[in-house]
């Protein structure tokens, strides 16, 4: 089942008293506020976390492993305040623009215990996406070319501009129970567009000439002071709701 939620669409609020009534919760809250999932996550974060901090250290000593994990080298203390006083300030873009554009309200519930998979996400996603998926030593076309597609692909993955609608009672894993429905109003349109934003900006301190070694470090603590501040944000908003 298919559904387009449209800007200022009268029967959103129909729409919604609906999904209220059959039972049905968005599926950004089902997910990133499941227990089972969050501690499957962090789980896997710590493990691949482990791996790469063996190639950093394998790396400082002289002795690189054969196929060490992309950017475990470490970085000018100057390249990783730069990053995250960038996020920082993008972040407070993101949240004026949410208040002026009177958006603030739409922002999704989440609970503490979520905190901990938006941390795992600092590590994870930066070293798929500024790690693995990007067209490095090709030159700077190939380079600046692969960072806006990938920049790209890192905004649509997020759940904005698409949700999955889980039936009550059904945890957020399974996903197969889920409906599909598109939302292209305002909040999806502003949201995406700090999102790939932040990406270009992640892209940005692995690839520039403060961090000649390309590590992922300076990526990871912007990453991770982004999704800190949104948590605060959300605090202070009212819009975290309980521990888990």
């Amino acid at each position: 089942m298919f559904a387009i939620n449209l800007p200022y669409n009268p029967l959103l609020p129909i729409a919604q008293a609906t999904a209220e009534a059959s039972g049905e919760a968005d599926n950004l809250d089902a997910m990133q506020n499941d227990p089972l999932m969050i501690i499957a996550t962090v789980g896997i974060a710590i493990y691949v976390f482990k791996l790469w901090l063996d190639d950093f250290k394998a790396n400082q000593a002289g002795k690189p492993t054969a196929k060490p994990l992309p950017g475990a080298y470490p970085a000018p203390s100057k390249a990783i305040w730069i990053g995250v006083i960038g996020a920082l300030i993008i972040l407070g873009i993101e949240t004026g623009g949410e208040i002026m554009l009177g958006l603030s309200a739409e922002q999704s519930d989440v609970t503490v215990l979520a905190l901990f998979s938006w941390i795992t996400a600092a590590f994870i996603e930066e070293l798929i996406f500024r790690g693995f998926l990007v067209v490095d030593g090709k030159g700077t076309a190939a380079l600046v070319g692969s960072i806006i597609a990938f920049s790209l692909l890192f905004t649509l993955l997020h759940p904005f501009f698409w949700k999955l609608d889980m039936p009550e009672g059904v945890d957020g894993w399974q996903i197969w129970q889920g409906t599909l429905t598109w939302d292209f109003s305002s909040k999806a349109w502003f949201t995406s567009a700090i999102l790939f934003i932040n990406s270009l900006w992640f892209y940005t301190v692995r690839f520039w000439a403060l961090n000649p070694q390309k590590s992922l470090i300076p990526c990871m603590a912007a990453h991770f002071a982004s999704n800190l501040g949104v948590f605060a944000v959300k605090l202070v908003q009212g819009h975290v709701v309980g521990l888990y």
